[in-house]
């Protein structure tokens, strides 16, 4: 079954979720799919988490307590929520790949460091082998391929990130990981009764 990660750097349960995703990448074939999370909740007509002061306040501090169950350092970026696009533009053009993302994931969430503008990125760029971040952050084919992938994500109707597209099913967040790998390892896992019976179950109100 195709295994593809949706993920937006502005998630920090996606770098909760990430060395997990890692390692599978390590074991089986792994598509690393970022996206702008903020666009697909435009579409859906959706007000973000962090839209809410008292919600916005819990996740932080669930984010943070997570990371320390752990055993995992999680140190905020200067503001958030932020304008994600610059890192997603240089994880695609550096190819999505395992090490780009994992550098780019520590540069935010391990740091703390800014990665909004492209003078906040500069550092980030060079260590990833590119010397003039402005020309990458304006290539008009590395923004083609992240509206690909957003067009993608919406084909598959992720809701939200991050999101392990496991064959046609979706397992979204962090939390959902082990789930994910249970359904890997027993495709028949969504045709049992009780799991069938979800997919019809009728609203109520």
């Amino acid at each position: 079954m195709r295994v593809i990660w949706y993920f937006d750097f502005v998630s920090p349960f996606a770098y909760l979720q990430w060395p997990k995703v890692k390692a599978l990448a390590a074991e089986r074939e792994v598509t690393l799919r970022p996206f702008l999370l903020g666009a697909l909740f435009k579409q859906m007509d959706f007000r973000a988490p962090f839209e809410y002061a008292r919600k916005r306040t819990a996740v932080y501090r669930l984010s943070v307590w997570r990371a320390r169950e752990q055993g995992r350092e999680l140190i905020y970026p200067p503001a958030h929520p932020f304008n994600p696009n610059p890192a997603l533009r240089l994880c695609v053009a550096a190819g999505s790949t395992v090490a780009a993302v994992d550098t780019i994931f520590d540069w935010i969430w391990t740091q703390g460091r800014a990665a909004d503008t492209a003078e906040a990125i500069e550092p980030l760029a060079e260590k990833l082998g590119f010397d003039d971040v402005a020309l990458v952050l304006a290539d008009a084919a590395v923004k083609a391929e992240l509206r690909a992938n957003f067009d993608q994500a919406i084909a598959d109707e992720v809701f939200a990130v991050p999101t392990l597209a496991v064959g046609d099913e979706l397992f979204w967040g962090d939390d959902a990981h082990a789930f994910a790998l249970a359904y890997l390892d027993n495709p028949g896992l969504m045709q049992e009764p009780q799991m069938r019976r979800l997919m019809d179950l009728p609203l109520g109100i």
